[in-house]
């Protein structure tokens, strides 16, 4: 089906996201940040990027400004499970570092927890909405 990069700094939501997708027939590879994403991407483009916002070294928002730079056309899906509280300045919310990503030039959001189905679904949305 598709090659999706997933960047996630949570060893055990990476692997979960991995084995959901590729259940679901998808070929995947893996980042635990901002930047081997990033280094990933180059060496191998793909057809979407799953990616948490808040990780060490180079955190998703980064990341996606970094990426759009490089392909302003593949689809990027930003996920989030909440602001870690060293991160909460001025009365910002969740739901506004997701909106930020959007701004950025996310193709879609998602919020942790999330049920398999849903991202699957998601994903096909994502694919089918750029396909036409």
């Amino acid at each position: 089906m598709a090659r999706i990069l997933v960047i996630e700094d949570d060893e055990l939501v990476r692997a979960t996201i991995t084995r959901m997708l590729e259940d679901g027939g998808h070929s995947v590879t893996v980042a635990a940040d901002g930047n081997d994403g990033l280094l990933q991407f180059r060496r191998a483009p793909v057809d979407l990027v799953i990616s948490d916002v808040f990780m060490p070294n180079k955190n998703g928002i980064e990341m996606l400004r970094e990426l759009r730079q490089i392909d302003v056309d593949v689809p990027v899906i930003m996920m989030s499970a909440g602001i870690p509280e060293a991160w909460r300045v001025a009365g910002l919310t969740d739901e506004d570092y997701l909106r930020m990503t959007a701004l950025l030039g996310a193709t879609r959001t998602l919020d942790k927890p999330f049920k398999s189905r849903d991202v699957l679904a998601l994903i096909q949305e994502v694919l089918s909405d750029r396909a036409s």
